[in-house]
């Protein structure tokens, strides 16, 4: 299944890379979240492929209208055709296609497709993660101070971290954990199902310690599709991380 997956989100990956740097309609769905019709060419080809490999999994999908008896499913396709849509637009390579199949509310496959960094993901649970085909291990960091975190800038209370290059995509940010290439990665806000499902369990199988913001578990198909926050980081920094981020993360909640 794992592989079945992983060649439906690659060909998603080529299909939205051929369009990228040529016309297409863009608009913003809200303010502050653009969307173009790429978005929609991949996700019609996805639910079209994914639903063929499983028919009886449900279907959640930032760019297709919800439908209401997937929480009655045990199994659903949760999909992001483009993360990291900004980067997109921008002919930056922060994006990727993301596709996560949940059963029982917990990830069991994870593929994340960023064909302009020439990377494939994957994931399967309890199995371990790979990109490219090779094994991928999370850092054996144990102090917080000094973390690698993937941002533009950092408070000043947080100056004692450094900052690695940040894509637009939170999925692609939760995966540099997942291989080392950062030692953290936290929001702080109310986010979607699709932005961190395939991502979350690929850093998890990483041997990533991934919670929500405020170190508690995080399942999916719920009724809304939201989760709030996401922290994704090397186990040994875990706990000091959510001590850190505790009174910030309660005054949004």
């Amino acid at each position: 299944m794992l592989e079945d997956i992983a060649e439906i989100t690659a060909e998603a990956g080529r299909i939205a890379l051929g369009r990228c740097g040529t016309d297409y309609k863009r608009w913003e769905k809200e303010p502050g979240h653009p969307v173009c019709d790429i978005d929609l060419e991949v996700d019609n080809f996805l639910r079209e492929q994914l639903i063929a490999l499983d028919p009886e999994a449900g279907w959640l999908s930032e760019e297709t209208a919800d439908e209401s008896d997937r929480i009655e499913r045990r199994r659903v396709w949760v999909v992001d055709p483009i993360d990291g849509t900004r980067d997109y637009l921008r002919g930056r390579t922060g994006w990727a296609v993301s596709v996560a199949l949940v059963e029982n509310r917990a990830v069991k496959y994870g593929v994340l497709s960023a064909p302009q960094r020439e990377e494939l993901w994957t994931a399967e649970l309890g199995r371990g993660a790979w990109r490219n085909g090779e094994p991928i291990r999370c850092s054996q960091r144990r102090e917080l101070a000094g973390a690698r975190v993937p941002a533009d800038s950092l408070p000043k209370v947080d100056r004692d971290l450094g900052m690695v290059a940040k894509p637009n995509s939170i999925a692609l940010r939760i995966a540099m954990v997942a291989a080392g290439e950062a030692d953290l990665l936290a929001t702080l806000r109310w986010g979607r199902e699709w932005d961190i499902a395939a991502a979350i369990l690929i850093a998890s199988e990483a041997g990533a310690t991934v919670t929500g913001a405020l170190g508690q578990p995080l399942t999916f198909n719920s009724p809304d599709a939201a989760a709030f926050g996401v922290l994704a980081c090397s186990p040994g920094i875990h706990e000091a991380a959510v001590e850190r981020l505790r009174e910030r993360a309660m005054a949004v909640v």
